[in-house]
């Protein structure tokens, strides 16, 4: 397959790895044609595994190679790391303060973003999920961006092996959209359709920071840590506080350190 995949352009690489991502929330969002719930335990072992593998990619997957990267520019080797990291969670904390969306686990009065009243709780949930895939979507990018520049710290595996882990955790997501949604009563066309709605802006997202390396490599390290910014900040400020939230805590737990363990296995393996 790597063999395969390494014929392609960076662009058609990084959208086939966008495609089974977002492949992977349909089919999360698909359980709701087999069952109007899930099992709350089983819901929050997977995002606790989901928190791991974000945590684990951001590392592996884009901070150490932007570090690596940075020793043969012009900055000190910590500053593009730190100002991209911060730079990316900056501005998903901006986006959460603009964007109006409401978090899966959320009541109906508690919606976020500017002007979130009157609208339906499907288009906030579909909001928030989307507005959480934009930095995978670009993770996904500019990691093949990456390898496409031919940078020593990248590798097509690697950059195939953060896909892998990224549509794994991306199962729980498309059903935490879905499933809340046909519990207050929506068909389950209409919620499968929502919850694998949120998973189309990954592919928009890779295209952009692919496009955006290939043409401006010297950002490539500020993009990486960017990325990884704000897959942190996805995983404090929602994942971790959703998997805990109905007293699975332990279990949310263990499965963040085996989500963890999973992506770095992947990464270390096959980077």
């Amino acid at each position: 397959m790597i063999a395969y995949i390494s014929t392609l352009s960076p662009v058609m690489q990084a959208l086939l790895a966008t495609l089974f991502t977002w492949g992977m929330t349909a089919l999360g969002a698909s359980l709701v044609f087999t069952t109007k719930t899930v099992n709350q335990k089983l819901m929050d072992g997977m995002l606790g595994s989901a928190g791991g593998i974000m945590i684990a990619a951001s590392f592996w997957s884009l901070l150490s190679p932007a570090i690596e990267m940075s020793k043969e520019g012009p900055f000190p080797v910590w500053f593009p790391a730190a100002a991209g990291f911060l730079l990316g969670g900056f501005f998903l904390w901006i986006a959460d303060k603009i964007i109006p969306h409401m978090h899966p686990s959320s009541h109906t009065n508690q919606t976020e973003g500017i002007n979130p009243k009157g609208k339906r709780r499907s288009t906030l949930l579909v909001f928030a999920i989307t507005l959480h895939n934009i930095p995978e979507g670009l993770a996904v990018g500019v990691a093949f961006g990456a390898v496409a520049a031919g940078l020593d710290s990248a590798s097509l595996t690697a950059a195939v092996a953060l896909a892998i882990g990224i549509g794994i955790q991306n199962l729980p997501e498309g059903a935490a959209v879905a499933m809340p949604l046909r519990r207050e009563g929506m068909s389950r066309r209409k919620s499968f359709f929502y919850g694998q709605f949120s998973g189309m802006v990954e592919p928009i997202a890779a295209i952009i920071g692919v496009l955006a390396v290939s043409f401006m490599s010297p950002i490539l390290p500020f993009a990486l840590a960017f990325a990884a910014g704000a897959m942190i900040f996805v995983v404090v400020e929602e994942v971790i506080p959703g998997s805990q939230e109905y007293g699975n805590g332990d279990l949310a737990t263990v499965c963040l350190m085996i989500g963890f363990t999973i992506m770095m296995i992947l990464d270390v393996a096959f980077g």
